[in-house]
């Protein structure tokens, strides 16, 4: 094996992706990792990092273009760590996203499936109704926007085509009114500073509600504050303030109080009205989650007459779509507030046949067993860590005929799928869905049968 040193150029050609979105090539016997590269292409690559199994470069000369690279739309594409696909179109970055999934669940889940399907968006540009804008810089020099790749620098984006053109309106109002005001960003090495995030939630009817995340219980000027952000975005319902004096990385506080309007903004998913606030748990792409639900309700083969069990359930939101379809659902969650919601919601949309309960997986499925309770579907969406330790024996203990999985990481729904097949389940069938077009994030629904009904 020939040495690699930092800096040396070589001649590569891309053969995949790694699942954050970067070209891999190889080149003795090493990976090669290099951003903002197509399948296919080949480049003069400069090494950067070289470690002893893997490497890390940057492309310095095109030799021969993908038919599938396109010009980036966006400005700040490069080095903003928002988007990792404006370089090539949306059927190649669809591709990739299911090769992502597929090569993850035979790989690392040891699971002999093809898929087959990804579910592509509509539309690529002004989906997400979430933004989190971190604030950074000077008073009279602010920085709001997004993280640079794989740093914590802001950078300083002033229209995200992500976000809503709405969002975007209240970032650069919020910008202007602490420079006009003289109000400095959160420093977080120093731990000084006011103004630490722009949170903005955005329903399909073009409303907003904004809360700013500051590092003390008050802000200078409030009332300006508020008048800046009504001022430039007439489809704000309301304004509030979140406390966060923590040394964290987690964006929002315990502590809240609304300025003006409203906290709580609506929105429609499937059919069903849902009130949120600004902590609620809710999709960030609206029309595409109507088809990864609708995916999992299929998948779940519902006849009308099934006790179906949702796991990590949040505020109800596949609940209430597999409620329509089901004999009963249970729908059970660790987090109060969003078990609260979850109650309110099936409520709000006349639903009867779902009830929620709050506790961790273990405890809901002693209590079920405790009442008789046997579902004959259990529908889980786990967070990006993937099924808590001990779920898929809690699982697999309840003896549901099917599992549906929801995922948003391919690699951990891959890992719990093994899990599951060590205790009788096996993958019969997996399609991705493209929530977050231009990132490398992808979501997945996965179909599992227990073994003895696969062969009667």
């Amino acid at each position: 094996m020939m040495q690699l040193k930092k800096n040396d150029i070589h001649q590569l050609e891309i053969t995949g992706y790694t699942a954050d979105g970067m070209g891999v090539a190889r080149l003795e016997g090493r990976v090669i990792f290099v951003p903002r590269t197509i399948r296919g292409e080949r480049w003069n690559v400069q090494l950067l990092k070289v470690n002893k199994n893997v490497a890390w470069g940057r492309g310095v000369e095109l030799l021969t273009p993908s038919p599938a690279r396109i010009e980036p739309d966006c400005p700040h594409f490069g080095p903003c760590g928002g988007c990792q696909f404006r370089h090539m179109d949306y059927a190649e970055e669809l591709e990739a996203k299911r090769q992502q999934v597929e090569d993850a669940l035979r790989r690392i889940g040891g699971a002999d499936v093809t898929v087959d399907t990804i579910h592509g968006a509509n539309g690529t540009c002004r989906y997400r109704n979430k933004v989190q804008f971190p604030v950074a810089g000077a008073a009279d020099n602010v920085r709001l926007g997004l993280f640079r790749s794989r740093s914590h620098q802001v950078l300083d984006v002033t229209d995200c085509l992500l976000q809503s053109e709405g969002a975007n309106h209240l970032g650069r109002a919020l910008k202007g009114w602490m420079e006009q005001n003289a109000v400095a960003p959160y420093d977080e090495t120093t731990g000084r500073g006011f103004v630490r995030h722009l949170f903005v939630r955005s329903n399909r009817a073009g409303q907003h509600l904004a809360c700013v995340v500051v590092n003390s219980k008050t802000l200078p000027n409030e009332g300006g504050l508020v008048s800046a952000l009504r001022s430039a975005e007439p489809g704000l319902v309301g304004v509030v303030l979140n406390v966060n004096r923590e040394d964290t990385n987690v964006v929002l506080g315990d502590r809240y109080r609304t300025l003006w309007g409203e906290d709580r903004l609506e929105q429609t998913l499937c059919g069903k009205q849902f009130r949120l606030s600004v902590p609620s748990f809710f999709q960030i792409n609206p029309d595409q989650t109507e088809v990864l639900y609708g995916r999992a309700v299929e998948f779940a083969g519902l006849t009308g007459s099934e006790t179906v069990l949702d796991l990590y359930c949040g505020i109800g939101t596949i609940s209430l779509a597999l409620a329509d379809h089901a004999g009963k659902v249970i729908g059970a969650e660790i987090v109060p507030e969003a078990i609260e919601d979850a109650k309110e919601n099936a409520a709000r949309n006349g639903v009867t046949n779902a009830e929620f309960f709050c506790g961790d997986a273990g405890e809901i499925a002693k209590k079920l067993a405790n009442d008789g309770v046997h579902p004959d579907v259990i529908c889980v969406d786990p967070p990006r860590k993937g099924l808590a330790p001990g779920v898929t024996d809690i699982l697999a203990d309840m003896v549901p005929e099917r599992i549906v999985y929801v995922s948003c990481d391919p690699a951990t729904l891959a890992r719990d799928v093994k899990l599951l097949a060590q205790r009788g389940y096996r993958l019969v069938k997996a399609e991705a869905v493209d929530l977050f077009p231009r990132t490398h994030h992808v979501e997945s629904v996965a179909l599992l049968y227990r073994n003895a009904l696969l062969h009667t």
